[in-house]
């Protein structure tokens, strides 16, 4: 039996209607906006108060030591964090976090032009990485006074569409969350190397007895909010960004104790509005936290297969 074929007359009279919705939205794009937010919902659909669907996969570069891909809706991470011994210790660790945007990750991107946000989101990575305890730096010396540990942290943005510094954070510490400090030596003439797998075991006088992961204390989230008159956009993509001047980024640990509050752009915002922006930042947080053990339970799985 043929399937029934929608009338040519019908057909053509849906796509004109389609075409005529997105020529509204390319010329009106704040009107266009604004009609949706009096029905209370976004042009992709979702509630003004819903994030994007957010996906986790650890491991995902074999050559760093702890790495992660993360996707928040069309918003991409790559972080891969690599370790290398520092003899004499490191006294700073200036330059340790770097987020790159190549020009694949979004159009407005030029080659051979570094985009202007890149080394503010570098920045504020590695001062709320830094200020939130996540990290013991006592956990990364490793003989006391004559070497320690330098982690950097490389977060590749894949695809840009809103919310990279949220993108950005969680893909860092599901990048630690993965890491794993590998088994380091030391030679005759002193000189503190890496060694692996049971080669180095049987070879070489270990520092460390056995790979381990770092303890991690209290983990940042983040969840950036949109502000246009009385409505909050939580996790706006990029064509939201470009129509709306008002953001607020909330950081908030593990405890729900906030980390840091960030406000871009537009005029004075209300305490109402940024409390509504804290209380959305912990109830995604708790989100963000089972995604997160959700992904950490499929590597293991996969580790044992």
């Amino acid at each position: 039996m043929a399937e029934k074929t929608e009338p040519a007359a019908a057909a053509a009279s849906r796509l004109a209607g389609e075409m005529e919705v997105e020529a509204y939205r390319r010329l009106f794009p704040l009107a266009f906006l604004e009609r949706h937010l009096g029905e209370s919902v976004r042009p992709d659909a979702r509630r003004l108060s819903e994030a994007r669907p957010t996906t986790v996969a650890l491991g995902a570069v074999s050559s760093a030591h702890g790495s992660a891909l993360v996707r928040l809706g069309d918003t991409a991470m790559l972080a891969s964090v690599k370790l290398e011994v520092m003899s004499p210790p490191a006294e700073s660790s200036d330059e340790a976090v770097e987020f790159h945007m190549p020009p694949i990750c979004s159009p407005l991107v030029r080659p051979g032009r570094p985009a202007d946000v890149a080394p503010v989101i570098s920045k504020a990575l590695e001062d709320v990485l830094m200020s939130s305890g996540m990290l013991n730096l006592k956990e990364l010396c490793l003989i006391s006074g004559k070497a320690s540990w330098l982690a950097y942290l490389d977060i590749y943005c894949l695809n840009a569409d809103g919310s990279l510094f949220d993108a950005a954070l969680i893909s860092a510490v599901a990048a630690f969350t993965h890491l794993e400090i590998p088994l380091v030596s030391v030679g005759d003439d002193g000189r503190v190397f890496t060694v692996g797998g049971n080669e180095g075991k049987t070879k070489f006088e270990l520092v460390n007895r056995e790979k381990r992961k770092l303890t991690l204390g209290d983990i940042p989230f983040s969840l950036t909010c949109a502000l246009h008159k009385d409505s909050i956009l939580a996790d706006p993509t990029s064509e939201e960004e470009s129509i709306i001047e008002t953001y607020v980024t909330v950081v908030v640990d593990s405890s729900d104790r906030i980390v840091s509050i960030q406000k871009l752009g537009g005029t004075v915002t209300s305490m109402t509005a940024v409390k509504e922006c804290i209380s959305l930042a912990k109830e995604r947080r708790r989100k963000l936290r089972e995604i997160l053990i959700d992904s950490v339970e499929v590597m293991e799985v996969d580790q044992t297969e």
